[in-house]
C-alpha cells in the first residue's frame, strides 16, 4: 500500500488558489485513475480535479467551503501499490467544464458595482462572489437565499437559478460611453413561438459581442487568395502526415502559420489598447474560435505560435480542437490571446464580418475553399484553369489600424499562401 497526495493544479498563471465546492467522493470510496474526485471554484471557472492514480480515498485534508493554494495536497489516496513513502504526484491538468470567458461589460454597458463582502457573516466562494457582482445580486439577496451547499453554503447553482428566476439582471445605473440602446423585449407575439432562455455562457458571449462592437470602430478588408497548391500538397502528404505523426492536417494549421509570418512583417497587427496607449505584443499567440456542441463559442489559444513549425502548430490545433469539443480546457489555454482566428468556411460560407475578439484589435476569417475557373499565366500565355480559391476576412480596429495596415497585413497573408511550396517536406 502507498499514500498519494492528492494535489491541487496549476490553472493559468493568474489563478492561484481555488475554493472546494463539493467533494465527488467520500472517504473509502474507491477512485480509478482520471476520475473526477472534487469539484473547486476560481473567480473564472468551475473544475473538476481528476485522480492520478487508482485507489481508495484515505483522508480529506481540505473541507468543501475551504480554500486551497495550487499545489497544496487537498486529500490522500491510497493505492495498491508497494512501497510505504508519501509520493506526491501532481498533474496539471483540469477536467474544465465549458470555461466561463470573462467579458468587458454587460450589454447595457453600465458599471456594477462591487458589494464589500466582508461585513457579510457567511462564506462566498471566488466564483459565487463574480457572478454576484457582474449580475448586480446584493449581499442582502445572497444571505437571503438557501443555499445547497454544506451548512446552507450558496453554490454557484443556487446563483444561476435565483438569477434566472429573477428574469432580469438588477445593475446600479452608472452611465459610461458609449451608451448602448437595448430594446425593450415585446411582451406579446404573433403567432407559435418558442421562448428559448440564453444559458449563462451565451449571455456571456452576447455581452461581449456587444462590447466588442460597441468599444473599436470596424473596418473589414477582403482578399480572395489561390490555394490549389495548398490543396495539392494536404492531399498528396495527408496520409503519410497520420501515418507518421499520428494526427490529421487540416488547413487551419497552414493558414495559422502564414498569418504568424504576416504578423512578424506587420507587429502592430499584434497589440492592444489600454487607455490611449498602444501595447504592441512582442509574443503571438493564435487564438482559433471553435464551436462547442451546445452551440456555444469558446477561443482556445496556441501559445507562442511564433515558436513552432507546421508540425507543432498541427498537433496543437488537433489537441485544442479536440479538448475545447470535450469540455477538457484548462483555464489558462483560453487566456491571453494576441490574434485570432476563425473559419466560417467550416459551414460552407465564403466569406464572413469577424467581430473583434477584445482586447486584440484584429481577426481574420476564412471563407470555404472552392473551385473557380480563372485566368493563369503560362509560358505560353494567359489561359483559363479551375483553381481553388478562399476568401480571406480581416476585420481590424480602426483606432489601431488603418486601413492601408490592414489591407496590406492580410494580401500578404494570401501571398504567403500563394507562393505555398508544392515540394514542401514536413
Amino acid at each position: 500500500m502507498a499514500d498519494i497526495e492528492l494535489i491541487l493544479p496549476k490553472m493559468g498563471e493568474s489563478v492561484a488558489e481555488a475554493t472546494i465546492t463539493a467533494w465527488l467522493k467520500n472517504v473509502g470510496d474507491t477512485i480509478e485513475s482520471e476520475e473526477s474526485v472534487v469539484e473547486i471554484a476560481t473567480d473564472k471557472v468551475d473544475s473538476e480535479v481528476p485522480s492520478s492514480e487508482d485507489g481508495i480515498l484515505s483522508k480529506i485534508l481540505v473541507g468543501e467551503g475551504e480554500i486551497a493554494q495550487v499545489g497544496q495536497a487537498i486529500a490522500i489516496i491510497t493505492t495498491k501499490g508497494g512501497g510505504s513513502a508519501p509520493a506526491p504526484v501532481a498533474k496539471e491538468t483540469v477536467a474544465a467544464p465549458a470555461p466561463i470567458v470573462e467579458t468587458a461589460a454587460l450589454v447595457e454597458a453600465v458599471a456594477i458595482s462591487k458589494e464589500d463582502f466582508k461585513n457579510s457573516s457567511n462564506f462566498y466562494s471566488p466564483l459565487v462572489k463574480t457572478i454576484a457582482s457582474k449580475e448586480g445580486v446584493s449581499v442582502n439577496e445572497l444571505e437571503a437565499l438557501s443555499g445547497t451547499g454544506q451548512n446552507g453554503r450558496v453554490t454557484k447553482k443556487d446563483i444561476l437559478e435565483y438569477i434566472d428566476q429573477k428574469g432580469s439582471v438588477q445593475i446600479t445605473a452608472q452611465a459610461v460611453a458609449p451608451k448602448v440602446p437595448v430594446a425593450s423585449a415585446p411582451k406579446s407575439y404573433s403567432g407559435e413561438v418558442e421562448i428559448i432562455q440564453m444559458d449563462r455562457m451565451r449571455k456571456l458571449i452576447a455581452d461581449h459581442m456587444v462590447n466588442s462592437v460597441a468599444t473599436s470602430p470596424h473596418v473589414t478588408s477582403f482578399v480572395e487568395a489561390d490555394v490549389t497548391n495548398i490543396v495539392n500538397w494536404r492531399n498528396k502528404v495527408k496520409n503519410e502526415f497520420q501515418k507518421r505523426e499520428g494526427q490529421k492536417i487540416t488547413f487551419t494549421p497552414i493558414f495559422i502559420e502564414a498569418i504568424v509570418k504576416a504578423i512578424k512583417d506587420f507587429p502592430l497587427i499584434n497589440s492592444m489598447i489600454d487607455g490611449d496607449t498602444i501595447v504592441r505584443k512582442k509574443y503571438i499567440n493564435i487564438g482559433m474560435a471553435a464551436a462547442l456542441p451546445s452551440g456555444n463559442l469558446i477561443v482556445p489559444v496556441i501559445k507562442n505560435a511564433d515558436q513552432l513549425n507546421l508540425v507543432g502548430v498541427t498537433k496543437a490545433v488537433n489537441d485544442l480542437a479536440l479538448r475545447a469539443r470535450t469540455n477538457q480546457l484548462k483555464p489558462d489555454e483560453i487566456q491571453d490571446g494576441t490574434y485570432t482566428v476563425t473559419n466560417v468556411g467550416t459551414f460552407g460560407n465564403v466569406m464572413g464580418t469577424p467581430i473583434i475578439n477584445q482586447p486584440q484589435v484584429a481577426i481574420l476569417a476564412m471563407g470555404a475553399i472552392v473551385k473557380k475557373p480563372a485566368v493563369v499565366e503560362t509560358p505560353e500565355g494567359d489561359a483559363i484553369a479551375i483553381r481553388h480559391k478562399i476568401f480571406l476576412s480581416h476585420s481590424y480596429d480602426h483606432r489601431v489600424v488603418d486601413g492601408a495596415l490592414g489591407g496590406m497585413f492580410v494580401r500578404r497573408v494570401a501571398d504567403y499562401l500563394e507562393s505555398f511550396d508544392i515540394n514542401r517536406e514536413f
